[in-house]
């Protein structure tokens, strides 16, 4: 149907803008190689990934590629949801979302997957691009191949392009937004938690329930006791942020901080996640210096330390995808090639207005103890 596809053709981006940057003294480290493993059974961007086990990750939702011929046109939400096997390199569809969702906001608990809103079609005839947040929830069981229905996000607080984390089984969710609609996305500081034990939703102090400045595509995890946001972006593409805001979930009343370790590299649309001690972001778009838009940049940020290193760019930039830890790596699905919307001119002069992915890119670190004996190095 016309209401599920994205036409890049049609795109409207509000006006852009920039801002000047101060950069952190950088430090340098060993660099490594990526490997690719076992594409993605479509190309697909805008979803989320999970680990649910050490050996098992779930990609779920988002948008898959719509092509004429060979040439990719657009892309449409879609409900499918993949399991991928580590140690055999497979992929497998279980059963679909209950609900077409694009951005939408998971977390894995207890080899469990839950679903807690995102954006779905909207249906409005009158715009080419039209996801509007749904508050639907739901809970998969990969031993039933079920998904059960949970308690739908409070009224007022449905979004997707949350920035989600997980402590003592409760699931965190920073910023979002409730629209894209041809180049409209705000980004929201909201912050809700559902208690997977109680299967409700929290009422949070005031000093925790929102974030200090709008976001949404967003990195973000917990590690320890402390719910990070990292970058992301608030009314378009080329808004990038640099900052990292934090909460102690112990301390909920003592609020959300800022860090005055700004990342190097103010971007949007970045994937990332937690590798031992340090958070790695991925990637993202807005790059007006980058025929494609896109950021290729790998940067760390040390979780005790809180400095940042730069390491070598990404072989392929991507924007529009999901990071996950599992064991030593750091495995990308999917994800966008170019930036959404912006026309991208080949050498045979051909004119891209999208291109999704469906390579699986692997990112793993070697070694034990301090980050100078770390390495980068192929998935055996």
């Amino acid at each position: 149907m016309r209401r599920s596809t994205f036409s890049f053709t049609h795109l409207i981006l509000p006006a852009l803008f920039s801002r000047a940057l101060t950069l952190p003294v950088i430090q340098s480290s060993p660099q490594g190689e990526w490997n690719n493993l076992s594409a993605l059974l479509q190309p697909r961007q805008e979803h989320t990934t999970v680990a649910i086990n050490e050996t098992t990750l779930a990609v779920a939702g988002g948008v898959l590629g719509v092509y004429n011929g060979s040439t990719q046109v657009g892309v449409q939400t879609t409900d499918t949801v993949q399991l991928y096997d580590i140690p055999s390199d497979t992929w497998a569809d279980v059963a679909p979302l209950p609900l077409g969702l694009n951005h939408p906001n998971v977390a894995a608990v207890d080899g469990k997957i839950y679903i807690l809103g995102g954006l779905a079609d909207g249906g409005n005839p009158d715009y080419f691009i039209d996801w509007v947040a749904t508050g639907d929830s739901h809970v998969y069981d990969p031993s039933t191949n079920v998904w059960t229905e949970l308690e739908s996000m409070p009224r007022g607080t449905e979004r997707g392009s949350a920035v989600v984390g997980v402590h003592d089984g409760v699931i965190y969710l920073a910023g979002g937004m409730k629209l894209l609609r041809d180049g409209e996305q705000a980004g929201l500081t909201t912050v809700t938690a559902f208690d997977t034990i109680s299967g409700k939703w929290q009422v949070l102090p005031e000093e925790a329930a929102n974030i200090p400045d709008p976001r949404q595509h967003a990195a973000g995890a917990v590690y320890e006791n402390t719910f990070y946001v990292i970058g992301g972006r608030n009314v378009d593409q080329y808004d990038g942020k640099d900052t990292v805001f934090k909460l102690d979930l112990d301390d909920l009343e003592a609020g959300w901080t800022t860090s005055d370790a700004t990342m190097p590299t103010a971007r949007g649309g970045v994937s990332g996640d937690v590798l031992g001690d340090k958070f790695f972001v991925f990637g993202g778009e807005g790059n007006k210096e980058a025929p494609n838009g896109l950021f290729d940049q790998v940067e760390v940020f040390d979780l005790q330390t809180e400095k940042w290193t730069e390491l070598d760019g990404m072989p392929i930039p991507k924007h529009g995808t999901s990071a996950v830890a599992a064991g030593k790596s750091i495995y990308i699905p999917g994800g966008g090639l170019q930036q959404d919307g912006k026309e991208y001119v080949l050498e045979s002069g051909e004119v891209k207005l999208a291109d999704t992915s469906k390579s699986l890119d692997v990112f793993t670190v070697k070694g034990r103890g301090d980050w100078e004996s770390y390495s980068w190095s192929p998935v055996p």
